[in-house]
C-alpha cells in the first residue's frame, strides 16, 4: 500500500466486513433478547446495516474498485466477546445489558471508521462516495443514541448477591475507620 487511495479502499473494504460481521451479530442479538423493544431495535439495525452494504458496494462501484475479501478485526474481537461471554451461562437479563454494551462499542468502532472515510472522500473529491458514507454515519450515530438511551433502562435484576452486599458493606465500613484515624 503506497497510497491515500489504496488506504480509503483498505478501509472501505475493513467496514465491509466489520458489517457484514454485524449483519449475524445484530441477528443474533435480535434472537437472544429478553426484552420486546430490544429485539426489535437489533432487527431494525440489522436491516439498516443491509443498507449500509448496498451502499458501500455502490462506493466501490462510484471508484471503479472491486471489494476484496478482508478481516476487520476489530469487530471481529467484538463477536468473541460475546461468543466468550455466552460460555458464562449469562442469566437473560445480564445477556441484554451485555449486548447493549456490546451495540455501542460496535457503533462507536463504525462512528470512528465512517468519519475517517468522509473526510478522506471528500480530500479525494468523491462526492458521491462521501455522500453514501455519510449516510451510513448518520445512522451509525443515531443507533448508538438509541443503544445509549437502552444502557440507561436495561439494568441487572440483581446487582449483587447477599454475600457481595455482605463484603461491599463490611469493605465500607473498613474503608471509613481508616478516614476516621
Amino acid at each position: 500500500m503506497r497510497t491515500g487511495h489504496e488506504f480509503f479502499v483498505h478501509g472501505l473494504n475493513d467496514i465491509m466486513d466489520a458489517e457484514r460481521q454485524l449483519v449475524d451479530a445484530l441477528e443474533e442479538n435480535a434472537n437472544d433478547s429478553s426484552r420486546a423493544d430490544l429485539k426489535r431495535a437489533f432487527q431494525q439495525h440489522r436491516k439498516e446495516t443491509e443498507g449500509q452494504i448496498r451502499r458501500l458496494e455502490q462506493c466501490f462501484e462510484f471508484l471503479g474498485e472491486e471489494p476484496e475479501e478482508t478481516e476487520c478485526h476489530g469487530i471481529r474481537g467484538l463477536v468473541a466477546e460475546k461468543k466468550a461471554f455466552a460460555e458464562e451461562d449469562p442469566s437473560d437479563d445480564l445477556v441484554d445489558v451485555f449486548n447493549v454494551g456490546a451495540a455501542i462499542k460496535a457503533e462507536s468502532y463504525e462512528i470512528c471508521e465512517y468519519e475517517s472515510l468522509v473526510e478522506m472522500a471528500r480530500e479525494m473529491k468523491h462526492s458521491k462516495v462521501a455522500q453514501l458514507l455519510g449516510q451510513n454515519l448518520k445512522e451509525e450515530k443515531a443507533t448508538l443514541k438509541k443503544m445509549e438511551a437502552f444502557s440507561d433502562k436495561v439494568k441487572p435484576n440483581e446487582m449483587m448477591s447477599s454475600e457481595e452486599e455482605e463484603k461491599s458493606a463490611a469493605n465500607a465500613k473498613l474503608r471509613r475507620r481508616k478516614r476516621a484515624a
